[in-house]
């Protein structure tokens, strides 16, 4: 039994992952790839809560997962910090500003157009930065030698040429096989260096739970007349079935919510510009979408309901295969098949740098000179990523202005 000390201690635990997580929520702009940058900065770099090699091997685990990546990887980041509690404290908190601002603006209006200013151009610019740190720093770590750097080439080759909503896992699985054919032998990981806070018991019950519900939840629709419950099985579907996360769920939702006429096209598109706009998870749309959609109870309490549901997966998930992880890494096998993937995961976070800088960001010479710039200060350390953000906010209107 815990000890009050210890309760204490585990209390304060949780309440430092929420406060570390939610000033990430209100800076973390860029998406998916970019949150692997900030993450690796604040929990690698300066708090040093896991290792790097650690921090390779769960964003790996995470992007073979479905669902948003950047969130599954900051729940499994706060679980291993702080138990159970620390993975719900770090979604709330990385999840909080952006669900809120989005439920408001749904509350106001459903007609907000900020795909086109000049400022959400800027944040674009600052991700670019961000994700550029980010493989650099983790191609020191992840790709050491020459088989490790050509499966990472290969990765980013692969999503170049065959873009999907399936390449990623196809990469991720091309990397474990090849990582357990080409990459030397790994050396052994020192005992409990990735220990799940979570049981084995646990974990196959959040197995079994996310089946069930998969399988339950429709069935249940149709048994049960009930609109919440609707709103809540589509967007539990959306969650546990996408992978790539990021812009890749917006072909989901909007077969889940715009098809059956519950949220209008525009409002969608709407919300989908204000969401590029937002720091923290893409996936966080949904409480606008919940919101504003015409089945359930609307308002905050349908914006709760999305949101709940479409990242119920990832806790299932993440919980139910995190026990398991270190046992599978001991064997000589797995530590190859680890580091394989790994390598593909840095290709994956590549292939993201190359989509950001080929996107509308880049109009011209004035804003690849700012990306330029941003980065380097990135890489530099000597700017905290806030700073950049704001300059490349500043900078981009500015640009736009001219």
């Amino acid at each position: 039994m815990e000890s009050r000390a210890q309760a204490t201690q585990h209390a304060g635990m949780t309440w430092e992952v929420f406060l570390v997580s939610l000033r990430l929520g209100l800076t973390s702009f860029g998406g998916p790839a970019a949150h692997v940058g900030y993450f690796r900065r604040e929990y690698v770099e300066q708090r040093r809560w896991v290792t790097a090699d650690d921090f390779g091997e769960l964003t790996a685990i995470t992007h073979a997962l479905p669902g948003p990546a950047s969130s599954q990887l900051g729940i499994a980041i706060g679980t291993q910090r702080a138990g159970v509690t620390g993975g719900i404290a770090a979604w709330v908190g990385f999840t909080l500003p952006s669900a809120a601002i989005l439920t408001m603006l749904a509350l106001v209006t459903v007609d907000a157009d900020l795909a086109g200013s000049g400022w959400v151009r800027g944040l674009v610019i600052a991700a670019i930065a961000v994700v550029a740190q980010a493989v650099i720093a983790m191609a020191r770590t992840l790709t050491p030698d020459l088989p490790r750097g050509l499966l990472a080439i290969a990765a980013l080759v692969l999503v170049l040429a065959w873009p999907g909503t399936l390449t990623p896992l196809v990469v991720i699985g091309g990397g474990a096989l090849l990582g357990a054919w080409v990459v030397p032998v790994m050396p052994a990981s020192p005992a409990g260096r990735l220990r799940s806070p979570v049981s084995r018991r646990f974990a196959m019950g959040c197995l079994v739970l996310f089946a069930a519900l998969l399988v339950g939840l429709p069935l249940s629709v149709d048994i049960v007349d009930g609109g919440s419950l609707d709103l809540f099985d589509r967007m539990f579907r959306t969650g546990a079935l996408v992978f790539g996360g990021g812009h890749v769920v917006l072909p989901l939702l909007d077969t889940a919510v715009v098809e059956p006429g519950w949220v209008s096209e525009t409002s969608f598109m709407a919300g989908y510009g204000a969401a590029q706009a937002m720091p923290g998870p893409l996936f966080g749309i949904a409480a606008y979408l919940g919101a504003v959609a015409s089945v359930g109870p609307g308002g905050a309490a349908g914006a709760l309901i999305a949101l709940v549901g479409i990242f119920l997966p990832s806790f299932l998930l993440v919980w139910g295969v995190l026990p398991f992880w270190d046992t599978v890494r001991r064997s000589v096998l797995a530590r190859r098949v680890a580091a394989g993937i790994s390598a593909a995961v840095v290709g994956l976070l590549a292939a993201a740098l190359v989509d950001l800088v080929r996107g509308d960001a880049i109009t011209g010479p004035a804003d690849a000179i700012l990306a330029v710039v941003a980065t380097g200060l990135v890489v530099s350390g000597r700017v905290p990523p806030i700073g950049v953000v704001a300059l490349c906010a500043f900078g981009a209107e500015l640009i736009s202005r001219v």
